[in-house]
């Protein structure tokens, strides 16, 4: 009220008629004409949440900013995206391949420890659905349990057999002599096909399966789909499963490359593969 009235007033009468000391006041002036200390952070927010298309929550943002040299807490970034009003995204229900025992069933070798010394020692695979109007669309990709990398996937408008086993090819292509990685997947229609376990047995690689029902033995391929679909398909708009499939191959290769993981030390899959093989 003071600083509206002094320009038609004297600020020794105002102050003296409103009881306020003149060090409060000037105080309080500087306040306000001082920017929100929240301001430049909420941009820097807001900049890293739209360049990664509203992909990452809180602790992905919080750790990008500590590795541009901004020291600040995760809650705060959590309370000034609340402020943003900018928020994640929810996931959406998962697709199921079991059709039965159609094939042989093996054991479960990875029994959930879902981690690895090295690259190539454990795989894990699966297949998702998605769908645009009538149109449906799969995924099957194969991930490297060292560092959570799509080593190889294939995604088409139908989910023949051909799906799962060129997948399989791809992958094992690109292994050395001495590379003989676990594959593990869940008991779908696909991995008890001959042909499937007949690669595996060639390539000299172990199958393992998850246990009838458990989906959490195959918790790392689960996780990358509710990852996948919720940060470039669930509430998005396609106009044709091409144009998913065009996006889906773009978000691997941003998820392989760019998008940092937390488990990862704040690398990528492969800036985490790479700084490992170099270390070795």
């Amino acid at each position: 009220m003071v600083n509206e009235l002094k320009a038609k007033f004297s600020l020794r009468h105002l102050l003296k008629a409103t009881g306020l000391p003149k060090s409060v006041y000037y105080y309080h002036r500087q306040a306000l004409n001082q920017a929100c200390p929240d301001e430049a952070l909420k941009s820097q927010i807001e900049a890293i949440y739209h360049a990664h298309k509203g992909r990452y929550g809180y602790r992905r943002i919080t750790l990008t900013l500590r590795l541009s040299g901004i020291g600040v807490n995760h809650k705060r970034v959590q309370r000034l995206l609340c402020e943003l009003g900018l928020r994640s995204k929810v996931r959406p229900k998962r697709y199921k391949s079991y059709k039965g025992e159609v094939g042989k069933v093996v054991p479960d070798l990875v029994k959930r420890k879902f981690t690895a010394d090295k690259p190539n020692q454990k795989w894990v695979t699966d297949v998702t659905e998605f769908k645009v109007g009538e149109q449906k669309v799969y995924l099957s990709p194969v991930i490297d349990l060292f560092n959570q990398e799509v080593v190889s996937y294939e995604v088409r408008k139908s989910v023949k057999l051909s799906l799962v086993t060129d997948m399989l090819k791809k992958a094992t292509a690109k292994l050395s002599p001495n590379e003989n990685p676990i594959v593990h997947s869940d008991q779908g229609w696909q991995y008890q096909n001959k042909r499937y376990q007949q690669h595996l047995r060639n390539k000299g690689l172990a199958q393992s399966m998850s246990r009838k029902g458990n989906c959490l033995d195959n918790a790392v391929a689960e996780n990358f789909f509710g990852i996948l679909k919720t940060e470039m398909y669930h509430n998005e708009v396609f106009k044709s499963a091409d144009e998913l499939i065009q996006s889906i191959e773009e978000y691997i290769d941003y998820y392989n490359n760019q998008r940092i993981k937390l488990k990862l030390k704040g690398l990528s899959p492969i800036e985490y593969r790479n700084q490992a093989l170099v270390a070795a």
